[in-house]
């Protein structure tokens, strides 16, 4: 007897447990197979935009998609393997970036993850998360 019914002396009510578990950004979108998949169809679609491409000449895109695939994991709610530089040392020596070129990244993330069906509150998200380091990116 518990002591609800002992001191009501009434049957105590039955309480569900709450099992509703929030899924990280990075478990919606399906893990780090979703996450490698997503960069490689970004990095196909920013090395034919006109906008950004020229900032990837001469870039091991081996070694570039392998660092994106681990930040992203990581600012997605994924494991956190990211050992790069934080978003304002990385683009420091990156000439001429401007709003236009971060518009582009965005674009591009947002278009990848419509081409593998991943639900527009999920994209919101991933664009709010490329919004937050914008300053950073920009050395503003």
């Amino acid at each position: 007897m518990g002591i609800f019914s002992s001191l009501f002396g009434k049957k105590e009510p039955k309480v569900e447990a709450e099992t509703e578990v929030k899924l990280s950004l990075y478990e919606r979108l399906g893990g780090e197979a979703a996450v490698d998949a997503a960069v490689d169809i970004f990095y196909r679609k920013v090395l034919m935009d006109d906008r950004i491409s020229e900032y990837f000449d001469g870039i091991d895109m081996d070694a570039q998609a392998k660092k994106q695939k681990a930040f992203l994991t990581m600012v997605f709610g994924g494991p956190n393997k990211y050992t790069g530089k934080d978003m304002r040392t990385a683009h420091a020596g990156m000439k001429g970036l401007s709003d236009i070129h971060v518009d582009a990244v965005v674009e591009n993330l947002g278009a990848t993850l419509k081409e593998l069906g991943v639900p527009d509150s999920d994209i919101a998200e991933v664009a709010a998360i490329a919004e937050s380091v914008r300053d950073d990116v920009l050395n503003r």
